[in-house]
């Protein structure tokens, strides 16, 4: 597989009369990610630098007014984590787009920042969703969204303000970085990150931490405890 392309992501965030909400853009059906459910974001271009972390700063920002028109300031962008999908898929790995990229995820207050406006074209629609509420549309069958957004959207549940979410964010001494490994288990697919006891190794019954994702259609679990 090519090398991983370098992209950035910003889930935008404001304090709602229940709870934290978060902006998320409906793609359309072509391209990668075609018909997900995603945060504003895209691929990092050449004028962004060449420093990785900042580079994907610059990008995100972009990427925000772009797809969203929304203005986020990049001094307040706070890094959220890392994803990078495996070098080669799993059997029977359908739903992952043949381009591979190792993508930045920022967290970043939206109270001010306009009006959201859509082109049509590459975004259909948009809408402000509770974590909460979007893990059900996407029980319930109403939307489509990728592992990534869907982990992201399970760790911003468990926040009450927009400022837990930030606070926890600065707090991280290093970003978790969910460097994927895929292990099939009875045509399940599980989704594994660094922290788990079985990630060195694909074993999925391994006592200790878990740290992964199970992906049984049209279900994903996720599993994140500690021993």
């Amino acid at each position: 597989m090519s090398e991983a392309i370098a992209a950035a992501t910003v889930l935008p965030l404001r304090d709602g009369p229940d709870g934290i909400e978060v902006l998320m853009l409906k793609r359309s059906s072509r391209g990668a990610f075609g018909g997900l459910w995603v945060f504003p974001g895209g691929k990092v271009d050449p004028e962004d630098g060449e420093e990785e972390l900042a580079s994907a700063r610059r990008a995100a920002v972009r990427e925000a007014m772009e797809e969203a028109s929304i203005a986020i300031e990049e001094a307040s962008l706070v890094t959220w984590s890392h994803w990078l999908p495996p070098e080669t898929k799993a059997p029977g790995a359908q739903g992952y787009v043949a381009a591979r990229f190792s993508t930045w995820f920022f967290v970043a207050a939206a109270h001010e920042s306009g009006e959201v406006v859509v082109d049509g074209g590459e975004i259909h629609e948009h809408a402000w969703l509770r974590p909460h509420d979007a893990l059900a549309k996407r029980a319930a069958g109403e939307i489509e969204l990728a592992p990534p957004t869907f982990t992201s959207l399970s760790q911003l549940a468990l926040y009450a303000t927009v400022e837990e979410v930030l606070a926890a964010g600065r707090a991280q001494a290093e970003p978790p970085r969910h460097h994927t490994r895929i292990v099939m288990l009875d045509g399940t697919r599980v989704l594994l990150w660094a922290g788990d006891s079985g990630y060195a190794t694909g074993e999925l019954d391994l006592p200790g931490p878990r740290n992964r994702v199970v992906w049984r259609e049209p279900d994903l679990v996720w599993d994140r405890t500690f021993a």
